[in-house]
């Protein structure tokens, strides 16, 4: 039987994300006042008194885990108009999977080219069209503390584009974002103010059409590759991204 691993985190106020977001959870006892306007009786008509639970979100489609479309990065992408989460082949989500373990960076490094190719050269691994890349740094054991989103490794523009043109359509990180740091790409641009420093790898999907997933989890669960990946976002119509209960499947 297939081993099933959750490499999503939870969608959930208590964990440090930059990004606002809010829940209100729906009692068993409001659900009864909400059904009863929704079919026209009283909330005594319900048993006990008690509906059905629900929850109310408030939250930008880059919270939790999930996947950003070209249009996040760009109007274009590929001299084509880019792409939304909706418009993307399913086919992408679903592939073989591949661990780049950079747990021995420092937080705030940006892997480069040579960085990628030297890891891909120690598991012995070639690269192959429609592999889903995975970064891991284990940024997710840290999704409490409160520099969560600046503890990851980053991906250079340039190391990006190299996995694009490797047949790479889908690649994530286990950190907050797929770039260095905010903290780090303000810091260089503050010193040097110059184009490709902030967001550069985001930018990269301008001249290459990809998606990327962030905040993953628990990639130190699984093996460097050997294994596939369903990664399908949730369908938002003219989405920049949308989230993605990201799982590993493992056949023994």
């Amino acid at each position: 039987m297939p081993k099933i691993i959750d490499l999503s985190v939870s969608i959930e106020e208590d964990l440090k994300d930059p990004l606002p977001f809010s829940i209100r959870y729906e009692s068993h006892e409001e659900g009864a006042e909400f059904g009863a306007k929704l079919v026209g009786v009283t909330p005594d008509d319900f048993p006990e008194r008690k509906g059905l639970a629900g929850d109310f979100l408030s939250l930008t489609s880059h919270a939790g885990t999930h996947v950003d479309a070209p249009w996040h990065y760009w109007p274009t992408s590929e001299g084509k108009p880019a792409r939304t989460i909706d418009e993307l082949p399913l086919e992408w989500f679903f592939s073989d999977g591949v661990v780049l373990d950079f747990t021995d960076r420092t937080p705030g490094y940006t892997l480069t080219v040579n960085d990628i190719q030297q890891k891909l050269a120690e598991i012995n691994y070639q690269l192959k069209p429609f592999d889903i890349v995975m970064i891991r740094c284990d940024a997710d054991k840290k999704i409490y503390e409160p520099n969560y989103s600046e503890i990851h490794v980053g991906v250079s523009a340039e190391a990006t584009i190299w996995l694009v043109d490797q047949g790479i359509k889908v690649m994530g990180t286990d950190g907050w974002g797929w770039d260095a740091p905010l903290s780090v790409q303000a810091e260089d641009y503050k010193k040097n103010p110059r184009p490709g420093v902030l967001w550069a790898a985001h930018y990269a999907g301008k001249e290459r059409e990809y998606c990327q997933i962030e905040k993953l989890a628990n990639l130190d669960q699984l093996p460097p590759y050997g294994f596939k990946v369903s990664v399908f976002p949730v369908k938002i119509k003219g989405g920049s991204a949308g989230w993605t209960r990201a799982i590993a499947i493992i056949d023994y």
